[in-house]
């Protein structure tokens, strides 16, 4: 008797510590607001396949308001600055590891623009540079120019911006302040 106990204490245990690993199964995006709203604007699928981890990212499109800009249509978060969705134009293996999250940051890629902003503003571009936390895995916004992606890097096995290519803001500067990918609460 005491042996079933067991097993089944340890099958628990196992179940409540994969349901809380933040690269398995399906969890929220949301962005953090200053102005306190928590936006969640898709999901991201963690699947095991090869040993290794991939991911797949699904935004939820009535959460984006489409914009014709630069002659591109893009899908944008509004609030009192529009956050415009880029996708990263070029193929890439799309895996994540602890170590290593590089490819999902490249796959939330944003940039900025106010209203009165003529066009797609691509030099105010924003990568959320993307940590593992208890919570999840939470993202800072940093400044990127989305120009260099305008053609393919040298090396497509890697991803394209490295932390040479990232500048912080000034706390309270964007109107997004984080992204979090973490369990439905």
């Amino acid at each position: 008797m005491k042996i079933w106990w067991r097993a089944l204490a340890a099958l628990a245990i196992s179940a409540s510590v994969a349901g809380a690993d933040p690269l398995a199964g399906t969890k929220d995006i949301v962005l953090q607001t200053r102005d306190g709203q928590n936006i969640t604007i898709g999901a991201v699928v963690f699947t095991p396949r090869d040993g290794k981890i991939h991911f797949d990212i699904q935004l939820d499109r009535a959460k984006f308001t489409e914009y014709f800009l630069s002659m591109v249509e893009f899908k944008c978060v509004e609030g009192p600055e529009l956050n415009c969705h880029v996708p990263y134009p070029y193929a890439n293996p799309r895996i994540v590891s602890a170590e290593d999250l590089s490819w999902l940051e490249h796959g939330l890629l944003f940039f900025t623009k106010s209203r009165a902003d003529y066009g797609a503003q691509l030099a105010k571009g924003v990568i959320y540079t993307m940590k593992l936390s208890e919570g999840g895995i939470v993202g800072a916004p940093q400044s990127i120019d989305l120009n260099m992606i305008a053609t393919p890097p040298d090396d497509r096995t890697k991803a394209a911006f490295t932390s040479a290519d990232r500048y912080d803001f000034q706390p309270g500067e964007r109107w997004v302040q984080s992204l979090t990918i973490a369990e439905h609460r």
